[in-house]
């Protein structure tokens, strides 16, 4: 997503700035685990939690690699989940999981 939104969809060619650029960015994603989540860090933000397992909070149900919107640094926003990594026709954007509709 990150390549497309550089090269415009793939109708501009890379400059070696536009190359730097996503070659940075793609160095600075990095997963950390936790119990009960993988916290996905792009450079110094969160920009998403996927959940490890299935597990229920109050009357929500989520499921094994639901993508979940930061509330903060430590823990996701757990209104609902913004997709799923096995999900094969997900939609989800280099800036973070998508807002719920």
């Amino acid at each position: 997503d990150y390549f497309k939104w550089t090269s415009r969809n793939g109708t501009k060619e890379l400059t070696e700035v536009n190359k730097n650029m996503i070659a940075e960015f793609n160095s600075k994603i990095t997963l950390k685990e936790g119990q009960k989540y993988i916290k996905v860090i792009s450079g110094s933000s969160v920009w998403g939690f996927i959940a490890k397992s299935d597990f229920n909070k109050g009357s929500k149900c989520f499921n094994k690699g639901d993508i979940l919107k930061a509330a903060g640094w430590q823990a996701p926003a757990l209104n609902a989940a913004r997709g799923n990594i096995f999900d094969d026709d997900y939609t989800i954007q280099w800036t973070g999981p998508l807002y719920l509709n």
